[in-house]
Formats: structure tokens, sequence, C-alpha cells
């Protein structure tokens, strides 16, 4: 089977590698363009780039998956099939229709739930207990084509999205590859999805990461592990920015409501554990924490450097 492989982000790496060690016909690999990236801004090559130049693949960099010259280096190539993993562009239906068994995809999610850009991140900010990852046939819309195989996981308590992430990576390789012996041989099915349980997963925004602290505790931790590794789950402190890289559940005793309730408020710290703080409903103990310009580091260490103590206010 001749293939184009399509992707950029680092979740596509280990779908290339399955297929190279599956001894696949790599047409060539389509990836992003170089962009700057960091403080210095230098021309940055995506991980598939990288990858692909490691393994000696040929490669090509379209600016848009829309233009003409793509389609026309597409059809002169004649694949059987596009396999687009975290790519990165929305495919026209000119270009899917120029393989002869069309384009699949390597989604994060179990579909049609989470369908769109980050699909791990919302799936651990909502509280999830489940996620997995899908093969389907590509359409014109959004994440909305006929699904071919699916692989569930459990989320654990203490699971970050990180984690997810890269194991959905692995197990997404794997599937494709099962995807692509189902093709050839004629058996893959298709499975349309249902419209009416679809949920969404968009591009995270910048006020996703802000920490509200009148919301429950367990919400917050979801979204302290939905952010990490990337982007991060913030607070304020003295004005500045605090980065929150973990929580744990407090199975200690609350606070009631008095006096020192405030939602945000520095309530205890916890020896060898971390700093317990008010929320708007229950106690929640950070502890790992990174002020601005500095390390991640222990929230106990985080107090004891800086001097924080009970009844200071984050936030």
């Amino acid at each position: 089977m001749r293939i184009v492989f399509m992707g950029s982000a680092d979740f596509a790496v280990p779908s290339l590698e399955a297929l190279v060690k599956a001894e696949y016909d790599l047409l060539a690999v389509v990836t992003q363009p170089d962009r700057p990236r960091g403080r210095g801004r230098k021309l940055a090559f995506t991980p598939v780039k990288e990858k692909a130049l490691e393994l000696g693949l040929p490669l090509y960099q379209p600016v848009s998956a829309r233009s003409p010259e793509f389609a026309a280096w597409l059809r002169q190539l004649n694949p059987d099939i596009a396999v687009v993993v975290a790519y990165g562009q929305i495919l026209p239906v000119e270009v899917l229709a120029i393989p002869v068994h069309g384009g699949i995809n390597v989604h994060a999610s179990l579909l049609p739930r989470y369908r769109g850009a980050a699909p791990v991140h919302w799936a651990v900010l909502q509280g999830e207990k489940v996620t997995g990852v899908s093969t389907m046939y590509m359409d014109v819309g959004m994440d909305t084509g006929d699904i071919i195989l699916q692989q569930s996981i459990p989320i654990s308590e203490e699971a970050t999205a990180g984690e997810i992430y890269d194991w959905l990576a692995r197990e997404g390789a794997t599937l494709l590859v099962k995807t692509l012996q189902l093709i050839q041989e004629g058996k893959a099915p298709r499975l349309p999805q249902e419209a009416s349980a679809a949920t969404y997963a968009p591009a995270l925004q910048r006020e996703d990461e802000k920490i509200d602290w009148t919301k429950p505790a367990e919400d917050i931790r979801n979204q302290i592990r939905g952010l990490n590794p990337w982007p991060g789950a913030y607070t304020e402190w003295e004005g500045k920015v605090l980065k929150v890289w973990r929580a744990q559940k407090w199975d200690g005793p609350d606070h009631e409501e008095g006096t020192f309730y405030q939602p945000g408020r520095i309530q205890g710290i916890v020896k060898n554990q971390g700093i317990l703080v008010q929320t708007g409903k229950g106690l929640l103990l950070l502890t790992e924490v990174q002020p601005t310009g500095k390390q991640r580091m222990k929230a106990v260490d985080f107090c004891r450097g800086y001097r924080v103590g009970e009844s200071t206010l984050l936030g």
C-alpha cells in the first residue's frame, strides 16, 4: 500500500515510526512549514520533520494543504491512501478525493466525544474516567468521518494530560497499523458517528488556564491535571503569576465557613506534603508550584523560601 503520511505534532511520531517498522511504502511525509519558536524566535522543525529526516524519508512542507500546487503534487504521487495524524490543517474534499482509499485519521478521543483540537486536555479537564483513540475515514467535517477502530483506556485519579497524551500516541500507532491491515483486506468497518452524542474540545485559551478558587476542589484539581505539562494552570500571588503543576485531594478535616473562609486563602501547611488552599467547596492540597522566573518546586519549599504562611491569599 502506497502511503502519504501527513503529521506535525509529537503525537504523530509513534504512528510514523510504526508505518516504517511495518514496512509500508511511504511515498512522502507532509508536515507544517518551519516556524519561529522560543525566546530567540528561531525557525524550528516540527517533531515529524525531525523524525522524517532521521529516517531518511522524502519530505514536503506546503504552506497550505488547500493550494492547487499541493493537490497537483499529491496527484502526481498517486497514493493509495493518505494517513493524517495531528497534521494541523484541514484537508479540502479535492485533496481527500485523490488517494484511492481516501484519507484516514488517528484522533485522540473516543469519537464522537471530544472532536476538535485539544481532546486529551479537555477529557482530563472535564474529569472523565475513560478516554481513548479512534481511527476514522476523513470527510470535510471536523472529526466527523465514519469510525474504523477504537481503543479505550482508563484515566487514573492522578494522571496528567501529558501522560494520557503519550499513552494515546503509542496506542494510536498500534491501532493505525491494524486499521491499514483491515483496509488492505477489504474488511475495515465503517461506523457512522452519532451526531447527537458529539462533544467538542476547542483549542485552549488563556482564560482556561486561570484558576477560579470559587470552584469546587475537584474541578480545580482536574484543571491542574488537564493543563500539565502544557500550558499549565496558574493563579496569582503578590501580583505575579504562580503556576500550579500538581495537587491532591485532601482527605483530612474541612474548614467551616466563617471568619477565615475565603476561596484562595492558604489554610495550612502540611509538613512534607504541601499547602492547603480553600476552594469554593473543600480544601485542595497543592504539592508542586512554579513562581515566575523559577523552576518547578515542592509547594512546601515555595512556602519556606518565599515566607508564605497561613492566611496568604492566592488569586
